[in-house]
């Protein structure tokens, strides 16, 4: 198997996980705020991801590779705060769509720099991902509720900083993938932490540590399955891959909560396979 089939194989996975966490942490959210639900999940999973490191006495890396993946958890949290905000401002179709496509896009111009141009199938798979990414997400207003401008450079900050969080994950892989993970997590804590203490967030707040959890661990399994996927292929590759999850909750709500995907969504996931053939030649 080729690096760039390992990469895509492994980002398709990546995706599916973090689309399933994005599943039940949405569940969580209609009973409870969704930062409440993510500071649950971040801090389940870097009390277990510690044990894990200290019981298994493994190595710590490099100070270079905690701090990069520690940078990615803290700015990445707060990139999560501000697309929420975002979303509350207006519709959400563009906004969201805006974000994802920038989750992409940053790390992609970002392995270009460093790593070259990819091969011409690659990147016909990187373009038809982007577009895939598009199709998925965005949902067109109804009429008169279009997105603000401010929701739009929200979403927009939000995209570019989930972007960079793929970076720095992908700075910090120089080794093993445990301990960047854990930093990742803690500063993750500490960055909800202060988010929740500035905006306490208001209505109902029980009921929703199991589902916090579940979608902790699932969303920490996604981190560390691209982690890997970047050891092994090129960055845009993983990330463009990785970026389809929303594919994945759409998925798990047609079947489990029978809410139908619009046609767009649908030919948005028809493209996103596409992408992933043509990414895995």
């Amino acid at each position: 198997m080729s690096p760039s089939s390992a990469a895509a194989g492994l980002g398709l996975v990546s995706a599916a996980t973090w689309g399933g966490s994005d599943f039940v942490g949405g569940l969580g959210a209609r009973r409870a705020p969704a930062l409440l639900v993510v500071f649950t999940g971040h801090f389940f999973s870097a009390i277990v991801l510690a044990l894990l490191c200290l019981g298994a006495r493994l190595p710590l890396p490099g100070h270079a590779a905690l701090f990069y993946a520690g940078l990615g958890g803290f700015e990445g949290s707060l990139a999560l705060a501000v697309f929420y905000r975002a979303l509350a401002m207006g519709s959400m179709g563009l906004t969201a769509a805006l974000t994802g496509l920038l989750t992409a896009l940053v790390p992609v111009g970002f392995s270009l720099a460093q790593e070259g141009l990819p091969a011409p199938l690659t990147a016909l798979g990187l373009g038809l991902g982007c577009v895939a990414i598009w199709l998925i997400t965005h949902a067109p207003a109804a009429r008169g509720a279009g997105s603000p401008p401010m929701a739009l450079l929200l979403g927009a900050l939000a995209g570019t900083g989930f972007g960079a969080q793929l970076i720095l994950f992908r700075l910090a892989n120089t080794g093993g993938i445990l301990w960047p993970m854990t930093s990742a997590r803690i500063a993750g804590v500490l960055a909800m932490s202060l988010v929740l203490l500035i905006r306490p967030p208001r209505g109902q707040r029980s009921g929703f540590w199991l589902t916090g959890i579940a979608a902790g661990v699932l969303d920490t399994a996604g981190n560390l399955i691209y982690l890997r996927a970047t050891q092994i292929g090129r960055l845009d590759v993983a990330a463009v891959v990785c970026s389809l999850y929303p594919a994945g909750t759409i998925l798990l709500a047609a079947l489990l909560l029978h809410e139908r995907p619009t046609r767009r969504q649908i030919a948005g996931i028809g493209v996103a396979l596409a992408a992933v053939a043509l990414l895995s030649l």
